[in-house]
């Protein structure tokens, strides 16, 4: 076997088909944008990389078959984050054999090793971790954009290199139809809130979406920062996220909750973009371009997917999660709505209240996805932990 550093543009392809080739055939399996892999390895785009560094390799058989790839990447606000010093490793992709993916496993170890770093997680994403973030190792769906997608056996080869779990991350479905019921606890106290005058739920307008930035962080910083290291977003960080995210929002799908006008709670979701990038075999081009256009002006998409929930910590427990729910699953009732499914991406393990949420609103566990860790020297660790 031969392992080979990814250092020009010619072996970057080879790093970005390796995936079609191993996914061929497979029916399930969406091959991602190149353009989005390619970002997360461009230094002038990612902002990882101000502290960081990353990089890749592609491995061949003795035949000079690709059989493998992998990445690994660190920075000083990631390792920071952790008990001990840790770096990164995703991107990976295997035949189903172990020894083969011990090369790859051990050249990310190595490389963070030689950095200073005491234990790596994967596989991760260099960059924020709700895309490319966890190994898929139940509900071998077809995988929502940016979320992993491998084979069966990919658990076996991280586990018995010595990756143990640090966390799941759960995927819920439910029809949007009203045929999935709520639980009638959690109906009840939000129909208490709905009749409130101080309280408005609905979703924003066209003419609204300039305001969406402002009315976000409004809630997303006193509601999400903290939990689980995650750190302030800031002006100019959302208004490039609602910018991006434009094209292709559907304004019936974001929803906020107002207290005498003034944002309190959101629930956002959006059409699920591997519905549509699926017919496009990973490029973007002019064609794709114009395809892509084709397929959302004639509502082609059917899923939809939820991007982030939060409510302000001094609106919580007063029914106002409930009733932001029902608010939008009375629009999704409607025999006319364009989507017929409902997805709830990235639920921690760690998040029990949400998991609760989804669960009474009819959301039945869809996929997992493993977040693993694996400690370079566990007997250090335990004396750590003992002293």
């Amino acid at each position: 076997m031969k392992l080979i550093e990814v250092t020009h543009p010619s072996l970057e392809n080879r790093f970005l088909e390796l995936s079609r080739q191993f996914y061929a055939g497979e029916p399930a399996y969406i091959q991602p944008l190149d353009k989005d892999i390619r970002l997360v390895f461009d230094p002038e785009k990612n902002k990882r990389f101000k502290d960081g560094e990353a990089i890749r390799w592609i491995l061949e058989d003795d035949q000079g078959l690709l059989i493998g790839r992998v990445a690994a990447f660190t920075s000083k606000s990631m390792s920071r984050a952790h008990d001990q010093p840790t770096g990164g490793m995703g991107f990976f992709e295997c035949i189903d054999n172990q020894e083969a993916a011990n090369v790859l496993f051990d050249a990310a170890k190595n490389w963070l090793q030689e950095r200073g770093m005491e234990a790596m997680d994967g596989p991760i994403n260099f960059g924020d971790r709700n895309n490319w973030w966890g190994l898929l190792v139940d509900g071998f769906y077809e995988p929502n954009y940016q979320m992993h997608y491998n084979y069966f056996y990919y658990q076996k080869l991280f586990e018995n290199y010595g990756f143990k779990t640090l966390f799941k991350q759960y995927t819920y479905k439910r029809p949007m139809g009203g045929e999935v019921g709520i639980d009638e606890k959690m109906y009840q106290r939000g129909e208490i809130t709905l009749s409130d005058p101080d309280y408005t739920f609905r979703h924003l307008t066209r003419s609204e979406y300039r305001k969406l930035p402002e009315y976000f962080l409004e809630v997303y910083n006193k509601a999400w920062v903290g939990h689980k290291g995650v750190k302030p977003m800031s002006k100019l960080q959302a208004e490039a996220t609602f910018k991006q995210m434009k094209p292709v929002a559907d304004m019936k799908l974001i929803w906020f909750a107002f207290y005498k006008e003034k944002p309190i709670a959101f629930f956002i979701s959006m059409p699920e973009l591997n519905q549509l990038f699926k017919h496009l075999n990973g490029k973007w081009n002019i064609w794709s371009k114009l395809k892509l256009y084709y397929l959302l002006k004639t509502n082609a998409c059917k899923k939809a997917l939820g991007i982030v929930f939060g409510v302000v910590p001094e609106h919580q427990r007063k029914g106002v999660e409930s009733a932001l729910v029902i608010a939008y699953t009375r629009m999704a009732w409607k025999k006319n709505f364009q989507y017929n499914d409902f997805e709830m991406n990235w639920i921690g393990d760690f998040n029990p209240k949400m998991m609760r949420v989804v669960e009474q609103i009819g959301g039945k566990l869809h996929k997992t996805h493993i977040t693993y860790r694996m400690l370079f020297n566990e007997t250090n660790e335990e004396q750590k932990k003992n002293e």
